[in-house]
């Protein structure tokens, strides 16, 4: 099993390099975020030992186990990005134990993260989300909104904001996928042009399993990768 885990990190290493290399970018601005939500620890160790050592998750509850599990390991080297929608009242445990969230959406929630991280003596490291499908089962700000957001986000002294995250429509056309990388390169620019101090929007993270190539044409700087790293999901969950 463990050499499954390598050859298709392999495979997912080759995709990225070659779509840069067709984008004329350097393979080093994409970063590969391994998406190990619903897969053992076991299998983030496999993958671990390849360089990788954040793991991108979407439930607390799974998260906070998975820590106590590699604490007792001693494997203190692997952290932790929550990549799914966060209820306000989990964001102490994000605080704590998370190196990352992607998936900011309310000034409600960025103050409540920024208390808790305070309290913690934590700073954190997050990104934005923008619903950049319009769909409602997704969550994010819409592209609109996302200026009022950034505004208020200057007064958290924990949270160090480092760009966009965005859930693509999931097509079988690329080009409403490619629509929705588009929307958000172009909020990207309008925050960009509101130069709103201590506030970077350098990272777009887009693109999963299925539209990384078409996510990196579009300036992706961080894809999220689950199912063709670990496999199908023992549990059920949208990557």
């Amino acid at each position: 099993m463990s050499g499954d885990l390598v050859e298709n990190l392999r495979r997912v290493e080759v995709r990225i390099a070659r779509a840069c290399a067709e984008a004329g970018r350097d393979p080093r601005s994409v970063r590969l975020l391994p998406v190990s939500k619903t897969h053992p620890v076991e299998a983030m160790l496999r993958v671990s030992d390849q360089g990788y050592h954040l793991f991108g998750e979407n439930r607390v509850q799974e998260m906070q186990a998975k820590s106590d599990r590699l604490r007792e390991l001693g494997r203190t080297d692997i952290g932790f990005s929550v990549i799914g929608h966060l209820q306000v009242n989990k964001a102490r445990v994000v605080a704590r134990l998370a190196s990352e969230f992607q998936a900011l959406d309310s000034a409600r929630l960025a103050h409540e993260l920024d208390r808790r991280c305070l309290a913690e003596g934590r700073r954190l490291d997050v990104l934005v989300q923008v619903n950049t499908s319009g769909e409602a089962s997704k969550s994010g700000v819409a592209p609109e909104e996302a200026p009022a957001l950034a505004s208020e986000l200057r007064h958290c002294e924990a949270l160090r904001v480092r760009g966009l995250m965005t859930v693509a429509l999931n097509a079988s056309d690329p080009a409403p996928v490619a629509a929705c990388f588009d929307r958000l390169v172009d909020v990207q620019r309008r925050l960009r042009d509101a130069d709103i101090p201590g506030l970077s929007w350098d990272d777009l993270s887009m693109g999963m399993t299925g539209d990384l190539e078409l996510a990196i044409s579009r300036g992706a700087t961080c894809v999220r990768v689950g199912r063709a790293i670990f496999g199908e999901r023992p549990l059920q969950g949208a990557e």
